[in-house]
C-alpha cells in the first residue's frame, strides 16, 4: 500500500509495505524547499547585520560570518541537485554543521557587542528557526539515524 500525503509544497509519500521506513521527499527545485527559503532570509539578515560591524571586522567575523550563512542554503540546493537521497542527507548534514558555525559567531558578536543589537536578535531567531527545520527535514529523510 502507497500513501501520498500532501504536505505544504511538499510531497512525501511513503511505501507501507516496505519493511524500512523509507520516505521520499519529492520537489521540483530546491526553490520548493521551505528551508531553503528560509536560510535565503538568514543570508540577507546576517548581510544587513555585518554592514553595521566595525570597518576592522570586514575580513574577521564579517567574512566568517557571511561564508557560514551563504553555505546553509547553498548546500541544500547543492544535496536537493545530486537526486540521491544518501547524497542529500550529507549535504543537510553539512549545512546543520555551518548553521552551528553561525550560531556561535552570532554569540560571539552579541558577547563582543558588536552589530545592530536588533539585527542582532533577528538574526539569531531566523537561524534558530532555520537549525530547527533543517533538524526536521534531516529526520524525515534519514528516518533512520539516531
Amino acid at each position: 500500500m502507497r500513501v501520498i500525503k500532501r504536505k505544504s509544497d511538499e510531497v512525501i509519500e511513503a511505501d507501507l509495505n516496505s519493511t524500512s521506513s523509507a520516505i521520499r521527499v519529492k520537489t521540483q527545485s530546491h526553490r520548493d524547499l521551505r528551508v531553503w527559503q528560509k536560510s535565503m532570509s538568514l543570508v540577507v539578515a546576517v548581510y544587513r547585520l555585518t554592514r553595521t560591524f566595525p570597518r576592522d571586522e570586514l575580513f574577521g567575523l564579517t567574512s566568517q560570518m557571511r561564508r557560514s550563512a551563504v553555505s546553509i542554503p547553498s548546500n541544500i540546493a547543492e544535496g536537493h541537485g545530486r537526486l540521491n537521497r544518501r547524497e542529500f542527507n550529507q549535504f543537510l548534514r553539512i549545512s546543520r554543521g555551518s548553521m552551528s558555525e553561525l550560531q556561535t559567531q552570532l554569540e560571539i558578536a552579541a558577547a563582543l557587542k558588536i552589530g545592530e543589537p536588533a539585527l542582532l536578535r533577528q538574526a539569531q531567531e531566523v537561524a534558530t528557526e532555520v537549525g530547527k527545520m533543517l533538524l526536521s527535514l534531516l529526520s524525515r529523510v534519514n528516518p533512520n539515524a539516531g
